[in-house]
C-alpha cells in the first residue's frame, strides 16, 4: 500500500531523451499530488515537477520546456517525459506523492511516500 516503483533510468548523450515512469498504488493516484524531484551527488535533493489531481503541472525553472510530467489515470502512471537532456540533468530522479489539500506543495518534506529512485546519466 502507498507503493511507488520508477523505472526508465539510464545513460544518455547530452542532448538526448529518456522517459521516466512511476506505478502507483490506485488509492494513493487520483486526487493527490505526485511529483518528480531529483538529487545530483553531493548536493540537496530538488524538485523538478508537480502534476496535480485535476492535471496543473508546475516545473523547476531549471527543466522548463524540456521536461514535461504526465500521468495516465487508466493506468495509474506518473510519466517525465525529459528532452534536450544536459550533464547537469545528471541525477537520482525520486516519484513522491502527498494528499493535495488546496494546492500542491513544492518542498520535499511535505511529500509522504516517495519511491526507491531510479539513476539518470547524461554524458556530454
Amino acid at each position: 500500500r502507498g507503493q511507488l516503483v520508477e523505472s526508465g533510468g539510464g545513460s544518455v548523450q547530452a542532448g538526448g531523451s529518456l522517459r521516466l515512469s512511476c506505478a502507483a498504488s490506485p488509492d494513493r493516484y487520483s486526487s493527490y499530488c505526485m511529483a518528480w524531484f531529483r538529487q545530483a551527488a553531493g548536493k540537496e535533493r530538488e524538485r523538478v515537477a508537480v502534476i496535480a489531481g485535476d492535471g496543473g503541472t508546475t516545473y523547476a525553472d531549471s527543466v522548463k520546456g524540456r521536461f514535461t510530467i504526465s500521468k495516465d489515470n487508466a493506468k495509474y502512471f506518473l510519466y517525465l517525459q525529459m528532452n534536450s537532456l544536459k550533464s547537469e540533468d545528471t541525477a537520482m530522479y525520486y516519484c513522491a506523492a502527498t494528499p493535495m489539500v488546496a494546492e500542491c506543495p513544492v518542498i520535499l518534506d511535505e511529500y509522504k511516500y516517495w519511491g526507491q529512485g531510479t539513476q539518470v546519466t547524461v554524458s556530454s
